[in-house]
Parts: C-alpha cells; structure tokens; sequence
C-alpha cells in the first residue's frame, strides 16, 4: 500500500489533494462526513456511517421503531442486520423508555374527583399486597403510541395466567398523571370496589316466640305453613323402538333347466324264460270274519276240509 501526501484543497474545497511522493501523480478525495470522522479517529461514527450504507433502514428509523415498542430482535430481523449492530443505536431509545417508566410509578393516577393522592406504585403495591402476589416480581415498560402519548405497561403472571395492565402516561408537575386503558389496569387501581357482605345473625327464642304468637293470632300454626315434601316421581319407562323389520332374503331367480338328451337306448340283454306258475289261490272264507270250526267228520278222520 503506497502513502500518499496531502497538498491542500482544491479551487471549490470540496476535494483534498493528495500526491504520491514517488511517481508525482496527484489524487482527490472528497471531503464528507467519512473523511471528516477518519481525520478525527471517531470509529463509532465510521461503523455508523457504513451501516447506512449497507442497509435501507436509517438509524433515526431503527431508533423511531425502538421507541414505538419493538424490540432489538424484532428490528434486527426487519433491517436485515446483525443484533449488535441495531444495539448501538437502540441503546440511548432503552434508557429513555425505562427512564419514563420510572417516572410513570411516581404519577397520580385520574379519579372521578380528581388526581389520587397515592401514586400509581404506591396503589399497585397495596393492590398486589391483597391479592397475595409479590410487587417486584412485575415487569415496567414503556413507550411512544401513535398519537405520540407514553403508553406504560405492567406484565406480571399469577399462576399460569399472562397479565398486562395499560395506563396512559402524562407528565406534568408533581409527577404527572396517568389515565386507566384496560380492565386489568381500572381493577388494580380500585382493588375492592365492593364492600363486604353484611353477616346474618341467627334466630334467637325470642324471636321464634314472637314469630309463633303472630301465626296463632292469625289463627295459622306455623306448622301448617311447612312445605309439603315432593313425592318421588317414578321414571315411567320409555317405550320400546318397534323392532327393525328383519329384511327378506331376495328370492333366487328361478331359471328353466336345460331339456337333458335321453340316453341312448342299451341293447337288451336277453333274459331267462320264465314258466309261469300258477299262484294257490287263497283258502275262501266266508263273508263273515268268524272263526272256522271243523266239522265232527273232520275231528274224527283227522283231515281238514276246504270250505
């Protein structure tokens, strides 16, 4: 790397000259605000310079964006640029958020007669002291909303619930104001807006006495005025659904069978002559189904006749 030598300005002072002491040749740069921060050893301003150079997204914007309640991570992520780089010029925009914040706890919170004598921390501490969760366990914070007004947050968690309370931050003498948004916030501020129930004495003798001489003068009994118990209703049952129709197998089609060929005649195989004999013709009785009773012939010759 050649050194080079500054001769002077140019006609119009917006260029320095320089000249190379070897060769004579001569060079101009321009005097902005890059040259300026070199000559002054300013490296704060040099890595300023080159990140708006390297993004579309100026600091003045970074800085407006950080004010208006994003966070480091989430105009990194817009910008394109690395998280240390939007730290530099968030960093002034946090202190003045937490700064406002601070000073928000110190205001008199808007009632109907008028600024409250306690301050917001000061009721927020009683409010959380009631409900039996610890104050410093909540988180502060601010910002600028788009009618340019502070807007102050508390988050805090009870339980597994997520809270957050919103008032609008005024300043002014004596701290400022500050002014409910949401419901979480008017509940804090007012933590017992209604007062405790009225306890009930039990009744003594002598009122039950008093309650009896003014039925019997009516000429009730106080008995007579008991409610008649309910009588225990018999669930009727509840009629059967009629029975699904069984459905019928659909009937088989009915086809007309093939006419089967008859067989082909067999050939005879010839038989055996058969003589005829004639068959004994049954003994003939009479026509009354009695007993047949041999005669004394028979007896006595020990043959049996055919009748």
């Amino acid at each position: 790397m050649r050194a080079l030598r500054v001769v002077g300005l140019d006609d119009d002072g917006t260029s320095v000259i320089c000249e190379d002491p070897v060769r004579g040749e001569r060079y101009t740069i321009p005097c902005d605000e890059r040259l300026r921060a070199a000559a002054r050893g300013d490296a704060a301003r040099l890595g300023q310079i080159a990140a708006e150079t390297e993004t579309q997204m100026r600091p003045r914007e970074i800085q407006a964006r950080i004010r208006a309640g994003e966070s480091v991570e989430q105009v990194a992520t817009a910008a394109g640029l690395p998280v240390h780089r939007v730290e530099r010029f968030a960093y002034p925009v946090l202190l003045e958020r937490s700064r406002t914040a601070e000073l928000a706890q110190r205001a008199h919170p808007i009632r109907e007669d008028g600024p409250d004598v306690q301050t917001l921390g000061e009721i927020i501490a009683h409010s959380f002291g009631l409900r039996g969760q610890d104050y410093s366990c909540g988180e502060w914070d601010s910002w600028r909303g788009e009618d340019g007004k502070w807007i102050i947050q508390l988050h805090w968690q009870a339980g597994r619930s997520d809270n957050r309370a919103h008032w609008a931050f005024h300043p002014g003498a004596h701290g400022g104001t500050v002014t409910a948004i949401d419901d979480h916030a008017i509940d804090l501020l007012d933590p017992s807006p209604s007062r405790p129930l009225r306890t009930v004495r039990p009744v003594t003798e002598l009122a039950r006495q008093a309650l009896e001489l003014e039925h019997t003068d009516l000429g009730q009994h106080p008995a007579d005025h008991a409610v008649p118990a309910a009588e225990p209703q018999v669930a009727e049952p509840s009629p059967e659904p009629p029975a699904a129709k069984q459905e019928q197998p659909p009937a088989p089609e009915i086809t007309d069978p093939e006419p089967e060929q008859p067989p082909a005649p067999a050939a005879q195989a010839p038989q055996p002559e058969q003589h005829s004999r004639k068959a004994e013709a049954p003994p003939r009785r009479g026509k009354k189904n009695h007993p047949i009773v041999p005669s004394w012939e028979d007896v006595l010759l020990g043959v049996r006749s055919q009748r």
